[in-house]
């Protein structure tokens, strides 16, 4: 019986059997130590982490029972979320344009102690607060003037003024060293700064030029892109087998020894040699000393450009070249010819050049023997191929299969060349010189050489020269007068058998 004396109805709960009651705890019991116990021992059963479990909880969820840490983690984050608004601001506005703004000083997280930051982004610290950069000299301030009465310091002052250009001085190009100027209280006057401002620009200028013409041009012992692509041409089209190396190089070439190939059914040389003339026009600038005069090229000269003056330099040797192998003097035959590279036969054997005259050990006999084959070459120059060398000397004849070779004859001229007999008695002298060096007893002095080359009897008086210079020019001037009247015309020759020459026409 129920000690109260009724018991409550409990309803039933049309869902089924209902959840048992939860027993109700009294102020003391929640209090007792004895529950504080039994809690703490239930939340112990809980399994503990193992070390690769416990790694996955980050230090931000373990160190969460300060109140103060979780305060400067909140800072932190709404820190980044308004950096990170700006950087939208700034590329807005930026966008591409060359010049851009920045809210640097307006960041709140500063790159070294954001995490999230990227890793490209400029150091600060390298722009603002760099310890080892020079503090820049004090100028003026904006309103151009500093103090009060007496003392007042204008703009125009000479010391603010040499302080001010000093500052400038920062503002020169990467590659202009100021040195340690920026940190020492130098006073530049407006002359000087000027001075190194001018500089400054013109060696820009001067960089720009020469890093052009560095990719527009020959340089020693390399081709530039177009030459390049030439010979990858001849390469390709069968030309030439292959292209082997560098020979030698000179003041307006470079030489490469080639194994040939087939030229339109026509077989070319087994070894062949490409000389590529230099398009650098700042190396042998007077070349065009010896063809713009040449009636040959006179008029075409006028038209070109300086870089395709080159390809008639090259056109010049080859014509020059055929003339001689038609009079039979020992010279490289002409293979082809592409813009400004000449492609030669090769005057040597299994890729060794022959040497230089120069470099030749001959004995007395074979020098004797090359001095006369020198002096009939420039005989047959001269009187059947109608030429001047101009650059004749031992460095331009080579001796192979015992005899002499002549090269390099892009600069020959005619002899009605306004300045052809010049260049005879220059060459006359290179040979005459080498030759009595070398222990040529019959070798003949300039003079001599001379006027046996040419049939003409020019009056000979020894060491002095220029009475015989004196001679030459008044012959070259009146061939040049009569050329202008008459046209072309080739001065009179003859043998040294001692005939007399043919003189000139009488109005000459």
């Amino acid at each position: 019986m129920d000690p109260i004396g009724m018991t409550a109805a409990v309803p039933k709960s049309p869902w089924g059997k209902g959840a048992p009651a939860v027993p109700t705890c009294s102020l003391s019991d929640v209090m007792s130590e004895e529950l504080a116990r039994q809690l703490d021992e239930e939340n112990n059963d809980f399994p503990t982490l193992t070390v690769p479990e416990a790694n996955l909880v980050s230090a931000e969820e373990t160190e969460t029972n300060s109140d103060l840490m979780l305060a400067q983690m909140l800072q932190m984050q709404y820190d980044r979320e308004c950096d990170t608004q700006l950087r939208r601001e700034e590329r807005k506005y930026n966008g591409k344009s060359k010049v851009s703004i920045s809210f640097e000083n307006y960041r709140m997280v500063r790159p070294y102690d954001d995490s999230a930051s990227s890793e490209d982004e400029v150091d600060w610290q390298d722009t603002l607060d760099d310890p080892y950069k020079a503090d820049k000299p004090q100028v003026t301030p904006r309103k151009g003037f500093t103090g009060k009465g007496k003392n007042i310091t204008t703009k125009h002052d000479e010391v603010v003024c040499g302080r001010k250009n000093t500052a400038r001085m920062d503002n020169f190009a990467p590659e202009v060293h100021v040195g340690d100027g920026l940190g020492m209280d130098l006073k530049l006057s407006n002359q000087v700064f000027n001075s190194l401002k001018q500089h400054c620009h013109s060696e820009q200028r001067r960089s720009a030029r020469l890093h052009d013409k560095k990719e527009h041009s020959t340089a020693e012992q390399a081709v530039d892109p177009r030459t390049r692509l030439l010979m990858y041409k001849m390469v390709s089209a069968g030309a030439l087998e292959s292209i082997n190396g560098c020979i030698s190089t000179g003041k307006e070439s470079v030489v490469f020894h080639a194994n040939g190939g087939m030229l339109e059914e026509q077989p070319v040389p087994d070894e062949v040699v490409l000389k590529v003339f230099k398009t650098t026009l700042n190396e042998f600038k007077n070349r065009d000393r010896y063809i713009k005069d040449d009636y040959r090229f006179k008029d075409r000269f006028s038209k070109l450009n300086p870089r395709k003056i080159i390809r008639l330099w090259a056109e010049k040797e080859m014509h020059n070249l055929a003339r001689m192998k038609k009079a039979g003097i020992p010279c490289p035959e002409v293979a082809m010819l592409k813009k400004h590279i000449l492609v030669l036969s090769f005057i040597g054997k299994d890729h060794i050049p022959a040497p230089k005259l120069k470099d030749a050990m001959l004995g007395t006999a074979d020098m004797k023997t090359a001095y006369y084959q020198v002096l009939g070459m420039m005989q047959q120059l001269y009187q059947e191929c109608n030429l001047v060398h101009a650059d004749l000397s031992e460095y331009n004849m080579l001796w192979h299969e015992d005899k002499v070779w002549l090269i390099d004859v892009s600069q020959s001229v005619e002899p009605n060349h306004p300045h052809g007999l010049e260049f005879l008695f220059r060459d006359c002298r290179n040979v005459a010189t080498f030759f009595q060096k070398r222990g040529v007893s019959e070798a003949m002095s300039v003079y001599e050489l001379f006027n046996c080359v040419t049939g003409l009897d020019l009056t000979i008086t020894e060491d002095d020269e220029a009475e015989f210079l004196a001679q030459i020019e008044t012959l070259e001037k009146r061939n040049e007068d009569h050329v202008q009247r008459r046209g072309r015309k080739t001065f009179p020759v003859s043998s040294c058998d001692g005939s007399p020459p043919l003189k000139p026409d009488a109005d000459d």
